[in-house]
C-alpha cells in the first residue's frame, strides 16, 4: 500500500485518480482549494485518509499546504494534479501580483515539492500543449507583451504554464535522483477545465499518473520521462536545457522566498 497526496483532487482528473488508487487499496490524501470545498469531498470520498486544504495561487497557502503533508507523514508520491486554465480577456493576476497561470500551475508545485518532506516520486501533470509559446521566462506574467500585436492568449499563456512546469519535472529529476520525477499529459478529457465534449476518456486520463504513483514497473520506476497511456513521448526539446531548469528553480525560488 503506498501513501498519496494528490493536489486539486475534488473533481475532475484528480478526484478520478483518487478513486482508482483508492479501489487499489492505497492510502490517499486529497487536496481542495478551501475548507468548503474539502468537506464536501471528505463526504464524497469519505475513505480517503485526509483531506488538506489550501489556495495554490498565493505562494502563503501553498507553503502552508506543505506544512498540512508533512504533519500528516510521509509521502510515497505526490501527484500535482492541480491546474487552471485563465479563459479570461487578460491575464488574471494573485494577491501576489503573480499570473494565476503561473502560480497554481508551476510555482505552487516547486514550493511543495520543494518543502514536503522527500516523497518517493513526484508525478507533475503536463499537457501536449507544452509546447507553444514563450520558453526563456522574459513574461511569464504576460505583463510585457504584446505578442505579435496581441496582449493576451489563454492557450498560448496555458501552454507556457505547462512547459514551464514539464521543465521543472527534468530539473527535479535531475537536482534530486533520490525521487522518481516524471510528466504526464493525461490527453484532452471531459472535466470542467477541458469541457463536456472533450474527445479523450477521462478514466484513461488517470491511469498513468496512477501507475507512475504506484508501481514497480521498470518503466514506471525510472525518472525524467514524459508519457501519454503509459508510453513515453519526447516533450519539447527546450525542457531538457540545463540552463534554463536552472533559471527556472532560481526564479521559482525567489518567488517564494525559499532559499
Amino acid at each position: 500500500m503506498a501513501t498519496i497526496l494528490i493536489t486539486g483532487s475534488t473533481t475532475g482528473l484528480g478526484k478520478r485518480t483518487a478513486e482508482l488508487l483508492l479501489a487499489d487499496g492505497h492510502q490517499v490524501v486529497l487536496h481542495a482549494r478551501n475548507h468548503g470545498r474539502a468537506e464536501q469531498i471528505q463526504a464524497e470520498l469519505p475513505q480517503a485518509a485526509a483531506v488538506l486544504s489550501g489556495d495554490l495561487s498565493l505562494i502563503s497557502e501553498s507553503k502552508d499546504l506543505a506544512r498540512q503533508a508533512n504533519d500528516f507523514g510521509h509521502f510515497d508520491a505526490v501527484i500535482h494534479n492541480a491546474g487552471v486554465y485563465n479563459t479570461g480577456t487578460q491575464a488574471r493576476l494573485t494577491a501576489d501580483g503573480l499570473s494565476e497561470n503561473f502560480a497554481v500551475n508551476v510555482l505552487a508545485p516547486y514550493i511543495l515539492s520543494i518543502l514536503i518532506n522527500r516523497p518517493g516520486r513526484l508525478i507533475f501533470l503536463s499537457s501536449n500543449m507544452h509546447g507553444a509559446g514563450q520558453h526563456d521566462l522574459s513574461d511569464p506574467h504576460w505583463q510585457q507583451r504584446p505578442l505579435n500585436g496581441v496582449s493576451w492568449n489563454s492557450a498560448i499563456a496555458y501552454s507556457e504554464s505547462k512547459f514551464y512546469l514539464t521543465l521543472l519535472t527534468m530539473a527535479f529529476s535531475r537536482c534530486c535522483p533520490e525521487i522518481i520525477c516524471n510528466a504526464v499529459d493525461p490527453g484532452w478529457v471531459p472535466t470542467r477545465m477541458g469541457g463536456a465534449s472533450a474527445p479523450d476518456d477521462l478514466t484513461l486520463g488517470c491511469e498513468t499518473q496512477a501507475w507512475l504513483a504506484t508501481s514497480d514497473d521498470p518503466l514506471a520506476l525510472r525518472s525524467g520521462g514524459y508519457f501519454h497511456h503509459r508510453r513515453l513521448q519526447q516533450p519539447h526539446g527546450d525542457v531538457h536545457n540545463e540552463a534554463l531548469q536552472q533559471k527556472l528553480f532560481n526564479y521559482c525560488a525567489e518567488l517564494a522566498d525559499i532559499l
